[in-house]
């Protein structure tokens, strides 16, 4: 998804969101739809609105039977994950796209607001953070040796947070696999660190002249919790759950190069959290070897 030009014309939302004194503000606009910040009956109940607007191009029928199909095939694939324990966004209320005067009217789910940054994002501001610390270390001078000690501690607690977090991240694709979904877009941009505690817990590590300003800013503590499960499907199939796998593994390979050996630690951790993960890690293995032929072709 990707912030819409200012001069580009959006579609106007549908009732009761055109009526506010206060709209939702626009986050992103996808392809087939568009996340808003919004509030759920109170202000303080801060919610994310994903609006699938009508397509011109498509027959106002069969948009409408589409729409409709994809609402609620997310919406109860996310109460399902929610029923067995899996950490997703609860789904807070919902309209299905409907047939008025001869047009589409689209289609909207509102689900509850995630506190927290994307994996993606606490990973590539981890690594800006690593590279200036090992850059401030090899330059400190002798008569600065606590600063030296106290920022080699921190990289040793942030390299032990990411090897957590990997853990984490394998245990829930476990759990969202053992209760037969499969997400089918699984990034590090689908993945959220939800802050599950106040941070802070190395006193006097990040302060004074850090290359960091906050803790929590970098910190890979908290909740791994999944969002968008727009392409996501209720499969039993080992290919399917195979290919999620594959998919998140080119993410990191892609996004987060310096992370990618931490990636096998994701692996370990869904084969001992899920009981049919070593037939989908050996069907992993054929996945890729196809992918590298597709890559070898072009």
């Amino acid at each position: 998804m990707s912030v819409p030009h200012p001069s580009q014309t959006l579609p106007s939302l549908p009732p009761p969101f055109n009526q506010s004194s206060s709209p939702p503000i626009l986050l992103t606009l996808g392809a087939e739809a568009h996340l808003y910040t919004t509030h759920f009956l109170t202000p303080s109940c801060k919610a994310v609105l994903k609006y699938r607007p009508s397509k011109a191009y498509r027959h106002p029928i069969l948009d409408v039977r589409l729409t409709r199909q994809r609402i609620l095939a997310e919406a109860r694939i996310l109460v399902k994950c929610r029923r067995e324990g899996l950490n997703v966004p609860g789904v807070l209320a919902l309209d299905v796209a409907e047939l008025g005067k001869g047009r589409a009217t689209g289609g909207w789910m509102m689900v509850e607001w995630i506190d927290g940054g994307t994996v993606r994002e606490r990973l590539q501001r981890g690594k800006s953070w690593s590279e200036k610390s090992i850059v401030e270390m090899e330059n400190t001078q002798p008569e600065d040796s606590g600063r030296y000690v106290k920022l080699h501690a921190y990289l040793g607690r942030y390299n032990e947070q990411k090897t957590e977090l990997m853990e984490k991240i394998g245990r829930a694709i476990g759990r969202m696999h053992e209760i037969g979904v499969v997400h089918g877009d699984l990034t590090t941009s689908n993945l959220m660190l939800k802050p599950s505690r106040t941070l802070g817990d190395l006193e006097g590590v990040v302060n004074g002249n850090s290359p960091v300003m906050d803790e929590s800013e970098i910190s890979l503590e908290g909740e791994v919790v999944v969002i968008d499960f727009g392409l996501a499907v209720q499969s039993v199939q080992d290919e399917d759950k195979a290919v999620d796998l594959y998919v998140l593994e080119r993410a990191f390979g892609s996004t987060h190069p310096e992370a990618e050996e931490d990636f096998k630690e994701v692996l370990r951790a869904y084969d001992r959290s899920y009981k049919g993960a070593k037939v989908v890690l050996k069907r992993l293995e054929d996945v890729r070897m196809r992918g590298r032929k597709r890559s070898m072709v072009g």
